[in-house]
């Protein structure tokens, strides 16, 4: 049987990319004491290329918040890989942290990070809403536009 989130996902159109492959040292998922702890997800489109820039410079609110849409299907990859293939044990989305590099005037970082935010709800219904914290950086890693990482309170195995 199809779980929700699965189902919700194809009713999105949304199709998980692999799981992208940490770029230093650190693993992409861990889990303890019933959480999981996703490390930072850069936002790469559906043909593998990273959206990177400064908000505020480079683009505006609507291309950042696209951009953290991307590292919210990002991070859902990375939750099913370290679940097994399945997104079924996800009980909670409990909180998600934006890093969204900025132009030194550019206030909206809230505004980008819903795009990952509204993207966790539309996936997983209430067990979706979290916590969060949007911030503005001077860079991020590989040039990217945002970046976002997760707590994710699952089920025992």
């Amino acid at each position: 049987m199809t779980d929700a989130p699965e189902t919700r996902l194809a009713e999105l159109g949304i199709t998980l990319p692999a799981p992208a492959a940490p770029v230093a040292a650190y693993v992409p998922a861990v889990e303890v004491n019933g959480m999981l702890h996703i490390s930072g997800q850069l936002p790469f489109r559906e043909d593998g290329s990273l959206i990177a820039g400064r908000l505020g410079a480079d683009f505006d609110v609507e291309h950042g918040r696209q951009a953290a849409e991307r590292c919210g299907v990002m991070l859902i990859a990375q939750i099913r890989a370290a679940l097994g293939g399945s997104l079924d044990r996800v009980e909670r989305i409990v909180k998600l942290g934006a890093f969204v590099a900025s132009d030194p005037h550019f206030t909206d970082q809230p505004k980008v990070a819903n795009g990952a935010s509204e993207l966790m709800v539309a996936v997983f219904g209430d067990a979706g809403r979290h916590a969060r914290s949007a911030v503005g950086v001077p860079v991020l890693p590989l040039g990217a536009a945002v970046e976002v990482d997760a707590i994710v309170a699952v089920r025992p195995a």
